[in-house]
């Protein structure tokens, strides 16, 4: 058993660098696939600026990725981590197969959100004359925020849960330190603790998103 402060000083780091990699995970990952999942709606079939050979370059593309395992995905692009970061150890060098994972991920949840808004919205757009951009800008995306607000919670809910396996190599986080003091030190508080702080984060993640959803479709 190792010191009390030691470990509560290695908990305090692993959670700002498990919150380190989510917050910039989703932040690029979201800028990434927002406008992934914008134009598989507007370019697949009867949307408002529709491009079958587009549609079927992105959509094939972003199924390939969301079928990879994040731990296979972060194993297979080392070599590519390495040229961006210059290193494959430590939590800058797990944000590079995140975004990759989560990117895709949210292009989905996006055009699931965008794909609820009711047609009629759309249909009364167009016959006011609206252009495509107008009614991507000024209609889909207001009328999904709220539906979109929930796909970003549950993106990131399945980031926290990457960066936990991304701790097996060198990632970092709550799941590096699990694995190093719990696992391989057989710890049991250690272990407990991390779940305990997971489960913690994942509720005050879904109860922000909740809330926030919530405040906008009462507008």
């Amino acid at each position: 058993m190792f010191d009390t402060f030691i470990t509560t000083d290695l908990f305090i780091q692993a959670i700002v660098e498990t919150l380190y990699m989510v917050g910039w995970s989703l932040l690029i990952g979201t800028l990434i696939g927002g406008p992934l999942g914008i134009l598989l709606v507007v370019t697949r079939k009867g949307g408002v600026l529709e491009n079958r050979l587009l549609y079927n370059i992105l959509n094939p593309i972003i199924n390939i990725i969301r079928s990879l395992p994040f731990i296979i995905l972060l194993i297979a692009i080392i070599p590519f981590t390495r040229f961006v970061v210059q290193t494959t150890i430590g939590t800058e060098a797990a944000i590079v197969p995140l975004i990759i994972y989560i990117a895709p991920y949210i292009a989905r949840l996006v055009e699931n959100s965008i794909l609820e808004v009711n047609p009629g919205i759309l249909e009364a757009a167009e016959s006011m004359g609206a252009t495509p951009f107008q009614v991507i800008w000024y209609f889909l995306l207001p009328e999904a925020f709220g539906s979109l607000i929930l796909s970003i919670t549950t993106a990131a809910i399945g980031l926290l849960g990457a960066t936990a396996m991304a701790g097996t190599v060198g990632g970092g986080g709550v799941g590096s330190l699990a694995l190093t003091y719990g696992y391989q030190r057989f710890d049991t508080f250690v272990m407990v603790i991390t779940v305990v702080v997971l489960i913690i984060l994942v509720q005050v993640i879904q109860s922000l998103g909740t809330f926030l959803a919530r405040k906008v479709r009462r507008r």
